[in-house]
């Protein structure tokens, strides 16, 4: 059982389509069109599209350089390898942190769904659950990720007829929908924590058969599934919803069948959006597995965390550290103090992915340069137009984690 043990290739592309897809479906698509809206008023399409255009800069550049590094760790290793090691790390520190975040936020809106007092103890037995299907191997994980995924793509189905049969409330006179053009780019920033699950899929490498040809398929096909579905979304909502209705609820889809002659199906979309969540989870819990795994084998987390093992060769120090820190977030957070948080996070992730991408010998046809040079751009702008809580509380985490690997390196010296 070497700290160097390679992770077994068994994922095809459809099992790595399914994760991604999986990852992007899940708790973010039942709550994130409320706080967007509030932001972005009638303009929230527009919002889908930024965010959409951004994502698909970070997809393309992201599949190339998975197709080049067909390892664990995602843009941790890609930042590592093209341009040093403090990139890396911080992409890397930035994932880990703010998807460990999600993790727990996922978990959290999982119990409030089934259990309501009782959220909190629901949600860590669902995380140790997750846990161990993980453990069981990544085909476990892939295929208990495409049964939930029917779930959840039902449950939106059944959220689009209502929302297009109606009938359609009628908005209450003198109230207008909230936002204005101002707030395009911050519920933009707030969509992109929605559309970021193909990262999953890269973090994947190591476990995908042919990667040069299955990872590029695999984040394309996801991404492209994902946008067209959070439009058509956006879309229905806008014309079902009038005025701050849509803006003012914490639960987007539910209120949408609820004001519908559909009404009775509700408990329906609360199952689907209980299945979205752990999901998502499952998901997370394996990306940010992996790439503790890869920071731990290039000495930027402590080497334990890189030790491979069992029948279903998975990385369990890695797994079991991230459940347990995620169950102590469980107990110390709420669920929506983190979206924007990972939202920023994950672009600072994608902006390495992208200056990373820009840096290739090789570009591949669906990659050029100027396209890297824009979603490098995209992410930063959406980054640092997310509100100043989130910016300045996920800043304070990178300069925890900077100054941790600084003092560690001295120390080694």
């Amino acid at each position: 059982m070497s700290e160097h043990q390679q992770l077994q290739r068994k994922l095809g592309t459809f099992d790595a389509t399914t994760i991604g897809l999986g990852s992007m479906l899940g708790a973010g698509v039942f709550v994130v069109f409320a706080p967007a809206a509030a932001l972005a008023g009638n303009l929230l399409v527009v919002s889908v599209i930024i965010a959409g255009a951004v994502a698909y800069c970070n997809a393309v550049a992201s599949a190339a350089l998975a197709s080049k590094y067909p390892t664990s760790g995602g843009t941790y290793v890609y930042g590592r390898k093209q341009l040093g090691e403090w990139p890396g790390f911080l992409a890397g520190w930035g994932f880990v942190t703010g998807k460990t975040a999600s993790c727990a936020a996922m978990a959290l809106t999982f119990g409030s769904y089934v259990a309501g007092s009782y959220a909190v103890p629901v949600a860590v037995a669902a995380v140790v659950a997750l846990t161990v299907v993980n453990l069981l191997g990544i085909t476990r994980t892939a295929l208990l990720t495409r049964i939930l995924l029917c779930v959840v793509l039902a449950t939106l189905v059944f959220v689009a007829v209502a929302a297009l049969a109606g009938p359609h409330p009628v908005a209450a006179p003198g109230t207008a929908a909230p936002g204005a053009s101002g707030g395009v780019l911050p519920a933009a920033g707030l969509l992109f924590f929605a559309f970021a699950g193909y990262a999953r899929i890269a973090t994947l490498g190591e476990e995908v058969k042919d990667p040069a040809r299955s990872i590029p398929r695999a984040i394309l096909g996801a991404l492209a599934s994902a946008f067209a579905i959070y439009l058509a979304l956006a879309l229905l909502l806008l014309n079902h919803l009038p005025g701050g209705r849509l803006a003012a609820t914490k639960t987007p889809l539910l209120e949408a069948v609820l004001q519908s002659q559909f009404a009775a199906g509700a408990p329906a979309v609360q199952a689907g959006a209980a299945a979205a969540c752990l999901g998502a989870l499952l998901a997370l819990i394996t990306g940010v597995g992996r790439t503790t795994l890869a920071m731990a084998r290039e000495r930027d987390l402590p080497r334990p965390l890189a030790r491979i093992g069992g029948k279903h060769t998975v990385p369990y120090v890695a797994e079991l550290t991230v459940a347990a820190v995620v169950i102590l977030l469980q107990l110390t957070t709420d669920v929506m103090t983190v979206v924007g948080f990972s939202s920023f996070g994950v672009l600072l992730y994608y902006a390495v992915a992208n200056a990373s991408a820009f840096t290739l010998r090789d570009h591949p046809v669906y990659a050029p340069k100027w396209l890297n040079a824009a979603g490098f751009l995209g992410c930063l702008l959406l980054a640092f137009t997310l509100p100043a809580a989130s910016v300045l509380t996920m800043a304070a985490v990178l300069a925890l984690g900077v100054a941790g690997r600084w003092l560690v390196l001295r120390f080694r010296r």
